[in-house]
């Protein structure tokens, strides 16, 4: 006989049969859901968080969400973001530049009004504890074909040594020759003609020249100009008419670069606003700031007030007297050089850099002298070609003097990217670079942060130009300069590329800010949006059960070479003294923080640290001291003050 199964079989075996067809049809995304929940299992156990930390989203009200593409800790425990116009350039139009004042160990905003365009400044801390911010965007980029009036550079002349003139904004030149009209789109100082005698007493009077960016009155192919030409300006009457004159050669809708503008401030901290101060010399647009030993601030680099980078026309800034002052000698760099100080004073160039600039000149490492204008070569490092958008570190402690250069790509837009990591010690005989342990992927844009236990944590970047074909790296690794040797830590929660960066905060833990993607797709074909949120990295070091605790921890001032002491009651398990400069991060760059090992002895119930003589080691301004205890454990930080050496 014939088995036949019973009605209740072949429901059952049907609906059997659907539930295998419907999870091969889903299986994926079944997968995927399954892997997402045990992922997030994984990594909130607390074995987990104890091994490789853990990632936060800090919450931010929608009023204070900005492009961050600036962001520095303040001695208030504070972190002033900056977005300026934050690369949008109906911002920019708009004049709507935007800073927020944050609270992390609150958490509460404040918005700060923003003076200028701020949007890719340079800054530096100040011995008083003001953050220096200069240059700024005067012009957005237009690309070739986005240009809709003829323009470009009109150098204007002035032969008479009796008086030098300013012209507004909107002065008209008109040529000789071709008779078209152009307009200037900023006000120009011309300086008055110089005017020497030689031993015979011959008087010889040679014209000053300044510059200006001039655009046509009209839209139109038909007004741009192709040769040189001589140019009256409009509204001069007299000697002026004849002393005052334009000359500029071709007018035409070539690609206009970003461009630059002069103007500084200090961010005031107690009053958290920004003071205008003197303005620079040159107008810079990705410029570096860098503290000297003794409190002043060198300015390199960046795109003037016509969009050229600043042919090696460097200045310093006192901020006793507000002034910037160039320096005798030029030495050119391109835009966001890592220009660090060295113990010694000199000033040293990793080869780092965050773009602008030829790809032939002034990309090699090297130790500068700026009283000599002296430039030694530090030979050794690979992927010379590949320095653009690295990052650099001073590895801690200081005093060490070795540098690590991470990931980086080709000048421009080139695909080129390197996972190499290249490490110096300038206390070498003959100082050059070796390959270190390569990072989690070849990266552009690493954001790098100083711990207080002496790792340095590397996070994020992209594999290709500002993130294009969804190459964002969610990688992070904690580096340890002592064995030379790199691990793998949580994965970071966002992909941060460009205008993105990282600042090591009063409490031990690391916030992430920024990223600015051409595209969010592989094909390249939708637009990318700017990454607005703020996350924190809580390193393993506080997952652990105790943590040395500092008391009165007022902010005091120290000298150099001075002694303070700390009441504690983990003494005994102090296994290290840290002084840690807070950061000022933009465009891959922060050649501010350093991690200085302090001197110190164990009392009873507490330590007492001695800090390093050398300036050029701890240049002056505003620290946290962090005790580190035998597991590697940090305390929270106290704020020190270093003031500037007094001359002998």
């Amino acid at each position: 006989m014939k088995y036949r199964p019973s009605r209740r079989t072949r429901r059952f075996g049907i609906g059997a049969a659907a539930v295998f067809v419907l999870a091969g049809m889903n299986g994926p995304a079944l997968y995927r859901f399954s892997s997402d929940k045990y992922h997030k299992y994984k990594i909130n156990q607390p074995e987990y968080k104890a091994q490789n930390g853990h990632w936060d989203v800090v919450d931010v009200p929608e009023e204070y969400r900005i492009n961050t593409i600036h962001a520095a800790l303040l001695h208030t425990g504070k972190v002033l973001l900056v977005a300026g116009s934050g690369n949008n350039a109906k911002n920019f139009a708009a004049k709507s530049f935007r800073s927020v004042l944050w609270d992390p160990e609150k958490n509460t905003f404040t918005n700060i009004p923003t003076p200028k365009d701020l949007f890719c400044s340079g800054h530096s801390q100040l011995p008083d504890g003001k953050l220096l911010v200069a240059g700024g965007t005067q012009r957005y980029e237009k690309l070739r074909g986005d240009v809709e009036k003829a323009g470009g550079l009109m150098f204007v002349h002035n032969e008479s040594p009796d008086k030098p003139k300013t012209l507004p904004a909107g002065t008209r030149f008109t040529g000789k020759e071709n008779g078209k009209t152009f307009e200037s789109k900023d006000p120009i100082l011309v300086p008055r003609a110089k005017k020497s005698k030689n031993r015979k007493g011959k008087i010889t009077v040679t014209a000053s020249t300044a510059r200006v960016y001039v655009e046509a009155l009209r839209k139109g192919k038909k007004y741009q100009t192709g040769t040189e030409d001589n140019y009256r300006i409009s509204g001069l009457k007299g000697k002026d008419k004849r002393n005052f004159y334009g000359i500029a050669q071709k007018l035409s809708f070539d690609k206009k670069d970003f461009q630059g503008i002069k103007q500084a401030y200090e961010f005031d901290p107690e009053a958290e606003r920004y003071v205008p101060v003197d303005p620079m010399n040159e107008a810079r647009w990705y410029p570096t700031l860098t503290t000297l030993q003794d409190g002043k601030v060198l300015a390199v680099s960046g795109l003037d007030e016509i969009g050229q980078v600043v042919p090696g026309k460097n200045e310093i800034y006192n901020p006793k007297t507000k002034k910037w002052k160039y320096l005798p000698k030029k030495r050119f760099f391109p835009t966001y050089p890592a220009l660090f100080l060295t113990d010694k004073g000199r000033i040293f160039y990793t080869g780092s850099n965050a773009g602008y600039g030829p790809d032939d000149k002034g990309r090699t490492p090297g130790i500068w002298n700026l009283k000599t204008n002296r430039f030694d070569v530090v030979p050794g490092i690979s992927d010379s070609d590949a320095l653009e958008t690295s990052m650099s570190v001073l590895l801690p402690p200081a005093q060490d003097q070795r540098y690590m250069v991470q990931g980086g790509g080709g000048v421009g837009e080139d695909p080129k990217s390197t996972a190499k990591t290249r490490i110096v010690d300038l206390h070498a005989d003959k100082p050059r670079f070796r390959n270190g342990p390569e990072l989690y992927a070849k990266v552009r844009y690493p954001s790098s942060v100083i711990l207080p236990d002496d790792t340095v944590l590397t996070t994020n970047g992209s594999g290709d130009y500002r993130g294009r074909g969804a190459t964002n790296v969610l990688k992070a690794e904690l580096y340890n300069p002592k064995s030379d040797t790199a691990r793998a830590v949580a994965d970071p929660l966002v992909g941060r590329n460009y205008h993105s960066g990282a600042l090591l905060l009063p409490d031990g833990r690391v916030m992430t800010f920024g990223s600015d993607s051409l595209f969010a797709d592989k094909a390249n074909t939708t637009p990318g949006e700017f990454q607005q949120q703020i996350d924190l990295y809580t390193p393993p070091y506080l997952f652990r059960d105790s943590r040395p605790k500092l008391a009165d921890t007022a902010p005091r001032t120290v000298k150099l070479g001075g002694k303070t002491t700390y009441r504690t009651a983990h003494a005994s398990a102090i296994t290290k003294m840290r002084l840690i400069r807070p950061g000022s991060f933009t465009h891959v760059t922060n050649v501010e923080q350093r991690s200085i090992a302090l001197d110190f002895t164990r009392t009873k119930d507490g330590v007492t640290v001695t800090l390093p003589k050398d300036s050029s080691v701890v240049p002056p301004g505003w620290y946290m001291l962090n005790a580190v205890d035998d597991q590697g454990t940090p305390s929270k930080a106290a704020w020190v003050r270093v003031p500037a050496p007094t001359k002998k």
